[in-house]
C-alpha cells in the first residue's frame, strides 16, 4: 500500500511534520510505515526557463547553443544541448550550475545519488546548465505521456504548464516535491487499504481534524432502473451489488491532480472515466467496473456462478476455461466479466462508449482468491476483495466516482441506483470496563481520556450502557481486548509505564495425556527403539497393501480438498503404513537390526460426508525387524502398560482377525475388557508388498483408553521380612489351551499367598504328544506376617491344580 503524502494532506489539512516524523509516529500508533521515497530526493536547483534564441555551436553540427531566461527578472545563461525537439519560445525545465538530476537519459545505470550538474564547455563552446527530458527528472513518460521519448520535456506544450512562471520550482510544479509512503498493512484492517483510512488514522495520532470528501448523491431526473436491472443468484458469494448509468459519455484526459496523484501510487493514467474508477479504488478501497452498457444484452446483469467448461475472454485478450467455483458477471446471453477479477473483452470502455455502467460490489475474498489462483490472475482489485471488503462502503464509493464524473465534465449521471443488498450488515457492539482495560495494559487512565482516544478514530462510545459501537469498516474490533488496543495504541506504547507480571506460583505437571507419551517414549527408547515422525496424508492404495477387506471401516478415510497428489489425498485411518515404509527404507538401506516407534494420530470421521470433525486418536506404534521376535514386542508392551499403572491382568486374543499380521502369531490386546491395542508378526505378503526381506514385528496402542486406565499412584510396600517358598509345576495341555489361560487359574486360585508366577520353559516335540505342548511354571509364595510351611503351601498347590484339571492339564512326571 503506496500512498503520497500530498493526498493525506488533502483529507487533514493541518498536518505538517517531516517525513521521518509521520514514519515513527505512524508505526507507533499501528500503521507501519515500511519506509518511504522522497520523489525529489535528487532533484536540485530545477527551475521553469525559456528559450529566448537558438544558434548553431560553431564547432558541432548536432549541438546547439541557447539562451535561456531562468527567472522573471530576465536573468539568462547559455545551454549547449543535441536535443532536437526545441524552439525558441518553448517553457523547458532548467538545472542549473549546481544543480541535480535524478539520473541521465543516455544511459540505464542506476544513480542512487543523482547526478550533478557543473558548467563546462561543450566543443569550446561554455554551457551553464542543462535542459532536462522525464527521465532526467526521475519519472518516465508511462506517467507523463505528453513528454517526448527522446527529448526535452517541452512544458509549454501542456495545457496545464504553459502557463507556469518562469523560475518556477519544476519538480513542485510537476508534483515531484512529494513523498510517497510504503504501508504494511495487516489483514484485518481493511480500512487502512484506502486513502481514507489512512488519513483518519494520521489524523488521531498527530491530533488533528479529519476532514474526508464530502460526497453528494448526483444524477438527472431519470432513474437507473429504467437502463439495468440486477440480479444476484448466490448472495453469499456477492453479498451487495451496486448499479449505476452514466450517459454521454466524454473521454478525454483527467485533470493533472488525478494524474498525479495516480502516479504517486504507482497507477499509470489513461484517461478521465478509468482514472475515476482507480481513483476512487485507491480512496475507498473499493474496486470499481465500468462496462459499456451498450454491450449489455438485455440490459441486465446477472451475477451467477461459472458452468464447468465455460470459456471466457478477458480484458487483456486471454481465454480463460472456468469452471462452477467461480462467480461471474453476465448479461441476459453472456459474461461480461469474472467477479472481482477483470472484466471481458466484451464489453470493454471504448473511445466510442456513450452509456456506462458502473459496477460497486463486495464479493467473497476467499473466493476471489482461490478464482485467482486457479485462472493464474492477479489484479489490484483483486488484492483489494481478498481481504474482505466492507460492503456498506460501496454505496458511497459509487456516489463518489459519480460526483467525479460530474465535477469532470465525463459524463451525465443518472438518477438513483440498483442496489442489492439482502441481509445489511451491522456495526460491532462491545462492552468495555475501563478498570479492566487499565488492568490489561497497566495504566491509570480516567473514562474520559479513553473515550477521547476512541472517538476521534470515529468509535462510537455509549457511556450509559458502556458500550463502544465500532462501525463496520472497523472488522478487528470483536472484545475488550480489542478496545484496550485502540486505547493503548494513541495513548502511546511508549508511555505504557513497566510493571512486573503479577500472579501466583504454582507448581508446573504435565497432563495425564502428556504424561502417558512421555512414558511412552521412555519405555520405548529404554528397549532400543528411536522414534519416526510419518505422514498424516496418505494414498487410498495403503488399504489394498494392508490387505484390508472391501468392507473394512477402516477405508472410510477423510479425503483431502486440495491434496498435492493421490500419495496425500487421505487422512490415515491407521497407522501401520507410514511404520513399514520406515522399515522398509531402512532395510533396503541395510540397516541389520531396527527398531521404530512413532506417536502420532489418526483420523476417524464420525460421518462421510464430514459435518463435524473428526475423531483424531493418538496411537503408539511400535515396529522391528532383525534381533526380537514376538514376545520381545510383548515384553515392551508390557512394561509400558506397567509403567502408566495398569497393573491388573492384560488378555491376550489370538483370534485378532488382523489380515496384515501373521494369522498365528497375532494378539488382540485387552484390559478390563476394553480392547487397546494389537501386536503381532507382520503377513508375509504384506512384507513382500512393502520389500522387507526379513521377519518384522509391531505392535499398536490406542492412547486414548490407556490414558482414561491410567493411574500413576504408588504405594510403597517395605521389604519382606520373612523368605519366599517356590514350587515348579510341569505340565501337558492341549496347543490351543492360552497361557494366559492357565496363569488366570494361578492368580484366582493362589490366593493372598501366591506373589507371583513366571514362565520358564516351552516344550513341543518328539516326547510330547501330537496336539500338546509342554508348559513349566515357576510358583512364588509369601505371606507378610511368618514364614510359610507345608501345611499353608499343599491346600493351595492342591487347589491351583483341581483348577489346571479343568483346562486339561496332566501334571508331567
Amino acid at each position: 500500500m503506496n500512498t503520497p503524502l500530498s493526498w493525506i494532506k488533502a483529507y487533514v489539512p493541518d498536518l505538517d511534520c517531516t517525513a521521518q516524523e509521520y514514519t515513527d509516529a505512524m508505526t507507533l500508533t499501528g500503521t507501519k510505515v515500511e519506509g518511504y521515497e522522497c520523489l525529489d530526493k535528487n532533484l536540485e536547483k530545477i527551475v521553469v526557463g525559456k528559450i529566448l534564441k537558438i544558434e548553431k555551436h560553431p564547432d558541432a553540427d548536432k549541438l546547439i547553443v541557447c539562451q535561456v531566461q531562468i527567472n522573471e527578472e530576465g536573468e539568462t545563461v547559455q545551454i549547449v544541448t543535441g536535443a532536437p525537439n526545441v524552439s525558441e519560445g518553448d517553457k523547458v525545465p532548467v538545472v542549473l550550475d549546481g544543480g541535480r538530476v535524478a539520473g541521465s537519459a543516455h544511459d540505464d545505470k542506476p544513480h542512487p545519488d543523482g547526478i550533478k550538474i557543473k558548467k563546462g564547455k561543450l566543443r569550446g563552446v561554455e554551457s551553464f546548465g542543462m535542459m532536462c527530458s522525464i527521465d532526467e527528472l526521475g519519472s518516465s513518460t508511462d506517467m507523463y505521456p505528453d513528454a517526448a521519448p527522446d527529448g526535452i520535456y517541452i512544458l509549454s506544450d501542456n495545457e496545464a504548464y504553459k502557463d507556469a512562471p518562469i523560475g518556477t520550482s519544476v519538480p513542485e510544479l510537476l508534483g515531484l516535491s512529494d513523498v510517497v509512503f510504503e504501508y504494511e498493512i495487516t489483514s484485518n484492517r481493511v480500512d487502512c487499504f484506502a486513502v481514507i483510512g489512512i488519513a483518519r488514522e494520521a489524523a488521531a495520532t498527530f491530533n488533528k481534524e479529519f476532514v474526508p470528501p464530502v460526497v453528494k448523491e448526483t444524477g438527472n431526473n431519470e432513474k437507473t432502473s429504467d437502463y439495468i436491472s440486477v440480479e444476484v443468484e448466490d448472495t453469499e458469494l456477492c453479498p451487495r451489488y451496486i448499479a449505476r448509468v452514466v450517459k454521454n459519455i466524454k473521454i478525454g484526459p483527467s485533470p493533472e491532480w488525478m494524474q498525479r496523484r495516480l502516479a504517486a501510487c504507482g497507477i499509470r493514467p489513461i484517461n478521465n472515466i478509468v482514472d475515476i474508477t482507480n481513483y476512487v479504488m485507491e480512496e475507498y478501497a473499493q474496486p470499481m467496473h465500468a462496462y459499456d452498457l451498450d454491450t449489455i444484452a438485455g440490459n441486465k446483469i446477472i451475477v451467477r456462478r461459472a458452468k464447468d467448461g465455460e470459456k471466457f475472454v478477458t480484458l487483456d485478450e486471454q481465454e480463460r476455461e472456468l469452471d462452477s467455483s467461480m462467480l461471474m458477471i453476465c448479461d441476459a446471453d453472456k459474461p461480461v466479466g469474472i467477479a472481482g477479477i477483470m472484466g471481458g473483452e466484451n464489453s470493454k470502455i471504448t473511445d466510442n462508449v456513450t452509456t456506462m455502467l458502473f459496477e460497486a460490489a463486495c464479493f467473497d475474498g476467499t473466493n476471489i482468491r482461490l478464482s485467482g489462483k486457479k485462472l493464474g490472475m492477479r489484479t489490484d482489485a483483486q488484492a483489494k476483495f481478498e481481504k474482505g471488503l466492507d460492503p456498506n462502503n460501496a454505496m458511497e464509493a459509487i456516489n463518489r466516482a459519480c460526483q467525479l464524473v460530474e465535477e469532470l465534465g465525463a459524463g451525465e449521471v443518472v438518477g438513483g441506483c440498483v442496489d442489492v443488498y439482502p441481509n445489511v450488515r451491522k456495526e460491532s457492539v462491545v462492552d468495555y470496563d475501563v478498570e479492566r482495560i487499565n488492568k490489561m495494559l497497566g495504566t491509570s487512565l480516567t473514562e474520559d481520556e479513553m473515550v477521547a482516544y476512541l472517538e476521534k478514530i470515529d468509535l462510537k462510545v455509549d457511556r450509559e450502557k458502556k458500550q463502544v459501537i465500532a462501525p463496520t469498516w472497523r472488522q478487528d474490533i470483536h472484545c475488550l481486548a480489542d478496545v484496550a488496543e485502540e486505547v493503548a495504541r494513541f495513548f502511546g506504547y511508549d508511555k505504557i509505564p513497566m510493571t512486573l507480571p503479577t500472579g501466583e506460583a504454582t507448581n508446573g505437571r504435565l497432563p495425564l495425556k502428556l504424561k502417558v507419551e512421555r512414558t511412552a517414549r521412555m519405555v520405548a527408547e529404554q528397549f532400543g527403539f528411536s522414534e519416526g515422525m510419518n505422514y498424516s496424508f496418505e494414498s487410498p492404495k495403503v488399504f489394498d497393501k494392508l490387505l484390508l477387506d472391501a468392507d473394512d471401516t477402516q477405508r472410510n478415510a477423510i479425503v483431502i480438498s486440495n491434496p498435492l497428489g493421490e500419495d496425500y489425498s487421505i487422512m490415515r485411518t491407521i497407522s501401520l503404513n507410514g511404520m513399514l515404509t520406515s522399515l522398509a527404507t531402512n532395510y533396503n538401506r541395510r540397516n541389520k537390526d531396527v527398531r521404530l516407534y512413532e506417536i502420532g494420530n489418526i483420523y476417524i470421521p464420525k460421518s462421510l460426508p464430514l459435518t463435524e470433525l473428526p475423531d483424531e486418536r493418538t496411537q503408539f506404534t511400535l515396529g522391528m525387524y532383525g534381533a526380537g521376535d514376538f514376545f520381545d514386542m510383548k515384553a515392551v508392551v508390557e512394561q509400558f502398560l506397567a509403567k502408566v499403572g495398569l497393573k491388573n491382568k492384560k488378555e491376550y486374543n489370538p483370534d485378532a482377525k488382523k489380515n496384515f499380521l501373521h494369522p498365528g502369531r497375532q494378539a488382540l490386546i485387552s484390559y478390563e475388557g476394553d480392547v487397546i491395542g494389537y501386536l503381532g508378526e507382520v503377513h508375509p505378503d504384506v512384507l513382500e508388498t512393502y520389500d522387507i526381506g526379513t521377519k518384522a514385528y509391531v505392535a499398536v496402542i490406542d492412547l486414548p483408553v490407556v490414558v482414561a486406565k491410567a493411574n500413576y499412584s504408588v504405594k510403597y510396600k517395605g521389604i519382606a521380612k520373612y523368605p519366599a517358598v517356590t514350587r515348579d509345576l510341569s505340565m501337558l495341555v492341549k496347543k490351543d489351551v492360552l497361557a494366559g489361560d492357565i496363569e488366570a487359574v494361578f492368580e484366582k486360585c493362589g490366593g493372598k499367598l501366591m506373589e507371583k508366577c513366571e514362565l520358564f520353559d516351552i516344550y513341543e516335540g518328539e516326547q510330547i504328544e501330537k496336539g500338546y505342548k509342554s508348559l513349566a511354571y515357576s510358583l512364588s509364595f509369601r505371606a507378610a506376617d511368618r514364614t510359610l510351611g507345608e501345611n499353608d503351601i499343599n491346600p493351595v498347590m492342591d487347589k491351583i491344580l483341581k483348577g489346571l484339571s479343568g483346562l486339561g492339564a496332566e501334571l508331567r512326571k
